[in-house]
């Protein structure tokens, strides 16, 4: 078997994309034949694939979560949130129906500030159960942090970000990111960030470009359509003016997804540069090229493969992460003694079911 080793910074992927397709081609048909349940034992058979081809410095990753782990936290969120959801949404709507509107605007509100606390809480959960389940030379890492707390940050942050038209998003993001991290350990030691949303904010200022080009692209559809009008007698020119403004939305769409791209490979790349953990400083190299051809090599493999390809999506997300992930300084494993986090029993229920991003 052939290996690819990527990288020279600390980090290296060694897998290959033929050692990982039977496990992505048995996980894909288990989960049919289960109806979808095995998907948490598929997640954790990849996972163990992913960290176990993964070295950084002198030796290799170690997954140790299970997918029982992860089962049971989907079935805690489905008891203790799903159910109780469910019938308030059905309460609120018998309360309209007997005429108490207030009333179910109260519990409607109250249902959408827990689900968006609920949605800090399970992104700061989720690191907590990754990092307490990867294994470095037999340490660990984790948090003795619950993580109530950042969910309350979470909420307000989020609420300041969108004041002033979202101008405050780049430093929530960024505050928010930090204020995740330096809660988390690796080992005896604490992890420190101190991301600066300083030059992050210039790239955010892009998304406020885009309405000025919608209109001048609005404006060049409508000369175009307007010509071909005047050029073409009443019958033809009205298949150009549709075809115009068709493509106004579609390259909208498609340069709103390059700006969000753009500013979120700078936001990576600043967020990543202000971690560290004791003598370790985390880089990560991938510009807007980089993502954009990622995303690009995503959409590719899903079409050509007519969907099936989508189960090597996470393969390449990995590696995309892992081989542009570097790390200078010094560490003493000798050193390094475990870590006495508290460590869950349960996954990233939260996370399955608010369907939200770790990291």
């Amino acid at each position: 078997m052939d290996q690819e080793r990527i990288g020279g910074d600390g980090f290296a992927f060694e897998g290959n994309w033929r050692a990982y397709a039977p496990i992505a081609f048995t996980n894909l048909l288990l989960t049919i034949v289960t109806l979808g349940i095995y998907r948490f034992w598929a997640t954790t058979r990849t996972r163990r694939y992913l960290w176990a081809n993964t070295r950084f410095i002198d030796d290799r990753l170690e997954w140790t979560g299970t997918g029982k782990e992860l089962f049971l936290g989907f079935l805690m969120v489905v008891v203790l949130i799903g159910i109780p959801f469910l019938f308030l949404q059905f309460g609120a709507q018998a309360l309209v129906l007997q005429g108490h509107a207030g009333l179910a605007s109260i519990l409607t509100l109250a249902a959408f500030v827990t689900i968006f606390y609920m949605v800090g809480l399970a992104r700061f959960r989720a690191l907590r159960y990754r990092l307490s389940r990867t294994w470095w030379h037999g340490i660990r890492g984790g948090s003795d942090d619950q993580g109530f707390g950042y969910g309350i940050s979470y909420m307000w942050k989020s609420a300041v970000g969108s004041l002033a038209l979202g101008l405050m998003i780049p430093w929530s993001m960024m505050s928010l990111w930090n204020e995740r991290w330096n809660k988390m350990s690796f080992g005896p030691h604490s992890f420190e960030a101190a991301g600066d949303h300083g030059p992050v904010f210039k790239r955010f200022l892009l998304f406020y470009l885009l309405p000025f080009i919608i209109i001048a692209l609005v404006g060049v559809a409508a000369v175009w359509g307007g010509s071909g009008l005047r050029g073409m007698g009443s019958g033809g020119p009205t298949t150009g003016m549709v075809l115009a403004f068709m493509l106004v939305p579609l390259l909208a769409y498609i340069l709103f997804g390059i700006i969000t791209l753009a500013f979120y490979a700078k936001f990576f790349r600043e967020a990543v540069e202000g971690l560290s953990l004791t003598g370790l400083n985390f880089h990560f190299h991938a510009r807007t090229k980089d993502w954009f051809l990622l995303f690009l090599g995503d959409i590719a493999l899903v079409i050509a493969t007519l969907g099936i390809g989508s189960i090597f999506l996470q393969y390449r997300h990995w590696k995309f992460f892992v081989i542009h992930m570097g790390v200078t300084g010094e560490i003493y494993t000798d050193e390094l003694t475990q870590s006495r986090t508290k460590v869950s029993r349960h996954g990233e229920g939260l996370l399955d079911a608010l369907d939200v991003g770790a990291f």
